[in-house]
Order: C-alpha cells, then sequence, then structure tokens
C-alpha cells in the first residue's frame, strides 16, 4: 500500500515537471477523495497533493481556483490532527497572499478562514490569520482596524509561548504607527519586537524585516548612517533567503559603489537605474535631474509611501540650496527673475520663499505687492544689553546679601 501510494505520488511529481496542466487535473482527483480516519498514507498523499496544487496554483495567479481550494478542503481538516490542520490552512493562505491580488478579496478570504477557526474552536490557527489580517489591514491603509485588533492578539499572545507570532504582530504595529506618524510609539512597538526577537530563534526574513524597519525608523529620525547600516543589514538578510524585498537608503557614493558590487549584479534593473538616478541628482544639486528621474522611473520611486516622503523631503532641501544661491548676490530682487532662472512657476517660488522666511532660513520680506524680495544681513545680536543684564542681576544679589548680613548685625 504504501509503494503504491508513494509511485502514485512520483507520477504526480513527473506530470509536474512535464505537463503542469495535466498535473492539475490529476491533484484536483486527489483533493477531491474522501479519506478515512487512519488511513494515514491517504492523508499523506492528500496533504501532499493540496499543497502542490496550491503551489502550482499561486504561480499561475489563479486566485478564485486557490480560493476555492482552501473552502473545499476544510472537511478534509477535521481528520487531521489540529497542528497538522493549521500548518496546511496557513500555507495555503499565504500562497493566496503571495499572489497580490485585490486587497479586499484577501482581507475577505482571510475573515472568512478566522471564523471558521472560531467555529471549530483552534486558536492557534485563529491567532495566526489575525496576524495575517493585521498585515492586510495595514496595506490596505485600514490603520484603526489594524491597530484594534492587534492590541486585543498582542494580549493574548503575551499569556502564550508563540514568541515568533508576537515579533510579527509588534513589527505590523510598528509600521502601522509609522504610517499614522507616531514615531515614538512605532520605535517603541519596534524595540519590544527586538527584545522578543532575541530571545528565541528568528527566521532570515522576519530578522530582515526587523531591519528593515530598524532602518525607515532611523531615516525618519534623519540618523542616515545607522539607518543606513540597517538598511543593509536587511538587504543581505533578504538576499541570503533569495528575496527582493530589500530597499536601500543611500548617498550618492555609497549607490555608485554598492550598485557596482557583485551583491547588486544579480537585482540589475531598472529599481537600480532609479536608485542611480536619484543619487546622481542629489550628487549634483540638481533640482531639473531630480525631477526628470522622478518623472522617468515614477512607478519605482512614487508607488512606496516611505519613498516618497524622502524624495519629498530631498526635493523641498534641494530647492531652498537652489533658491538661496540664487538670491544670494541680490540684497532686492523680482520673484519673478528667481522663477525664470529655477525654472518654476512663480506661486511655487513665491510660497516657498515665503516659508523660508517664517523658517528664518534668510532674513527678508516678500512684498506681494510689486512682486519684489527684500533680503538683509543676518542680524548680529548686541551681547552688551545681556551683559548689562547679568551685571544688574549678579548686583541684586550681592545687595541682598549684605542686607542679610546688616540684619545679624542689629
Amino acid at each position: 500500500m504504501v509503494t503504491e501510494k508513494n509511485s502514485e505520488w512520483d507520477e504526480i511529481e513527473k506530470e509536474l515537471a512535464l505537463d503542469p496542466n495535466q498535473a492539475i487535473k490529476t491533484l484536483h482527483e486527489i483533493v477531491q477523495r474522501d479519506i478515512q480516519v487512519g488511513n494515514d498514507n491517504g492523508i499523506k498523499l492528500k496533504e501532499k497533493s493540496i499543497l502542490a496544487l496550491g503551489s502550482l496554483l499561486a504561480k499561475r495567479k489563479q486566485s478564485q481556483d486557490l480560493a476555492n481550494l482552501i473552502t473545499s478542503t476544510r472537511p478534509f481538516l477535521t481528520v487531521v490532527s489540529k497542528a497538522k490542520a493549521a500548518r496546511l490552512v496557513k500555507e495555503l493562505v499565504d500562497l493566496f497572499l503571495s499572489i497580490k491580488g485585490s486587497t479586499s478579496t484577501e482581507i475577505q478570504l482571510c475573515l472568512d478562514c478566522i471564523e471558521w477557526s472560531k467555529n471549530e474552536k483552534r486558536s492557534y490557527l485563529r491567532q495566526a490569520l489575525e496576524s495575517r489580517l493585521i498585515g492586510l489591514y495595514y496595506e490596505n491603509s485600514n490603520y484603526v482596524e489594524s491597530l484594534s485588533l492587534s492590541s486585543k492578539l498582542l494580549k493574548e499572545l503575551k499569556k502564550l509561548d508563540d514568541k515568533e507570532l508576537l515579533v510579527e504582530v509588534q513589527l505590523i504595529e510598528s509600521k502601522v504607527y509609522h504610517a499614522v506618524k507616531n514615531i515614538p510609539k512605532a520605535r517603541a512597538a519596534l524595540t519590544a519586537a527586538r527584545t522578543t526577537a532575541n530571545t528565541i530563534y528568528c527566521p532570515p526574513k522576519l530578522q530582515a524585516s526587523l531591519d528593515l524597519q530598524s532602518g525607515i525608523l532611523h531615516a525618519e529620525e534623519k540618523d542616515f548612517k545607522t539607518s543606513f547600516s540597517y538598511f543593509y543589514e536587511a538587504f543581505e538578510g533578504f538576499d541570503s533567503i533569495d528575496d527582493a524585498t530589500a530597499k536601500l537608503a543611500l548617498n550618492s557614493d555609497d549607490v555608485k559603489s554598492i550598485i557596482s558590487g557583485k551583491l547588486a549584479l544579480r537585482y540589475a534593473g531598472v529599481e537600480l537605474e532609479a536608485m542611480k538616478s536619484i543619487a546622481t541628482a542629489s550628487h549634483n544639486r540638481s533640482l531639473s535631474e531630480l525631477e526628470e528621474a522622478t518623472k522617468n522611473y515614477k512607478k519605482e520611486l512614487t508607488e512606496d509611501p516611505i519613498i516618497q516622503s524622502h524624495l519629498d523631503a530631498l526635493y523641498d532641501n534641494l530647492l531652498e540650496q537652489n533658491l538661496l544661491r540664487i538670491i544670494e548676490p541680490y540684497s532686492r530682487v523680482e520673484v519673478e527673475h528667481v522663477a525664470s532662472i529655477i525654472k518654476l512657476s512663480l506661486n511655487v517660488v513665491e510660497r516657498k520663499l515665503s516659508q523660508m522666511i517664517l523658517d528664518k532660513k534668510f532674513y527678508g520680506i516678500m512684498d506681494q505687492s510689486c512682486g519684489v524680495l527684500t533680503i538683509y544681513e543676518e542680524p548680529q545680536v548686541d551681547q552688551s544689553f545681556e551683559a548689562a543684564l547679568d551685571t544688574i542681576s549678579n548686583m541684586g544679589k550681592v545687595v541682598d546679601a549684605l542686607y542679610e548680613k546688616a540684619k545679624k548685625l542689629l
């Protein structure tokens, strides 16, 4: 019987290599078989077939067929142990999420599986699925639902011994807080995740994700050296498991040295060209080059909100530097003339110059009635007034001390 089942699986493996379409039909037939409790060989064959079919459907991006497979295998899950059932469902759901289809469909599938696990009283599976759901809420920008569910799940996980799942949820919580610009709470959640990760064996992908989030938070605080070291560790971590998720926030010299190295050769493509163009624009302090790079590589540079926020900061920084360089020789200049030199609209230049005056980047007055900017020298603070006040204060203390001594003599 064992030999028969093994030979059947061998035939399936040959079909998978030679004729995937026929393999899908064969796997569907095996998945639809009724397996009785105690038929260990039949159970093992069906388990392998379910995972093989799920993997094949995920590669072909047949999300609806994979969703149907997840639903149709539920009666079989009552035959196997709870641990095996949980592993099967988690792997199938992860395969479904890897297709990257409609987030609302993915959320609905997760909710459906969570409801089933609640009815079957499978707490471990429910918690694992809820962690996936928190991630989906984050990707879909449903931050309130994500934080609400994560706070409930964290309370449960802290009472149990599943530290790896706890780290995953704390990491997602950190990402959500970062997305809503609550940096202190994002850092606190990440610190908790790293502390928990230090007590267990952390899988390379999870460790790389922690390093990536650390790099993102350090970049938010303008600590780019530390940020770069974390990003590079994350890159090496993802590279070690052949995952191209790594994102690098580098200065121009770092980019040039890394993209010419051996590690970067396997990732050569549009993404690296986009990084190189941004680094060149930053090195040349050229606003036009930055705008051209953003236009040419719009998909690679603007779809990620983190990269977009740093690009906006870089654009503002370059705009300020260019404006300061243009107005430096003048004491009085027309704003229209400045706009013509920098090749931007009058409204944009006017707004930016006004903001720079308020931020005390330079001292001046914007006369909007005649469109003229008047620039002043940085006022020198006269230190004699502060020195005089200090002297008067010290004299007051001396007089008070003499008064106290005089009182004692009387």
